[in-house]
């Protein structure tokens, strides 16, 4: 049965916070807000989370996996990132943006592309996320709650405690932050590339 936590989304309990890191180090699966619908995220070590996570939403070997990062620094430990991509993230982050970056050897293998070897990441807007990861000291292991079947991912937390109560540990209440998916960008090439239209701008990537 999967606790329910009500953090404000403005002033994050400490306390909160704290429990929540302490059950993702444990290996659980927590539903968290993010500035673009809810997601799931575990441990980035932890790969019997991560096969739940694969199980939950029927992922197959090819889905790439994103890495919910605290700010840039941290972002270009994971990613190789040249002078014109840091200005483009820099300008972009935090924000609804899901980047596809080529991984360094800091990314475990599993979280990686198979064949290209690209990891996405992102910087989220949203206090709780960036507590969690504050707290937690590392990246977030990170999927949207997009079941199978479903058109959009789930976003009311009551909700997703009623689907989910047996699949993740925690459920974080930190109010409505809608149901569009962010905006995915591929900057491993020369010019920046859609992949999937979502909540982020794409007009100033283009122009790039």
């Amino acid at each position: 049965m999967a606790q329910f936590f009500q953090i404000h989304p403005d002033n994050p309990q400490t306390r909160l916070v704290t429990q929540a890191v302490e059950i993702i180090r444990k290996g659980g699966l927590v539903a968290y807000p993010t500035d673009s619908a809810y997601a799931v995220g575990c441990h980035i070590g932890d790969k019997m989370a991560l096969d739940r996570i694969r199980a939950m939403r029927q992922l197959d070997k090819h889905h790439n996996f994103t890495l919910m990062c605290r700010d840039l620094s941290e972002l270009a430990t994971y990613a190789r990132v040249d002078n014109r991509v840091f200005r483009l993230l820099k300008n972009h982050t935090p924000g609804p943006y899901t980047f596809i970056l080529e991984a360094t050897a800091e990314v475990p293998r599993r979280l990686m592309h198979p064949k290209r070897k690209t990891i996405g990441l992102r910087v989220p807007d949203n206090k709780i996320a960036l507590a969690l990861m504050e707290e937690l000291g590392e990246p977030l292991m990170t999927s949207s709650l997009l079941l199978p079947g479903d058109e959009f991912p789930l976003s009311d937390p009551y909700d997703i405690r009623d689907t989910l109560e047996h699949h993740v540990e925690l459920v974080i209440d930190g109010g409505y932050c809608g149901v569009e998916p962010t905006t995915v960008i591929d900057l491993t090439g020369d010019v920046p590339e859609l992949i999937r239209q979502g909540k982020g701008d794409f007009s100033d990537f283009a122009a790039n």
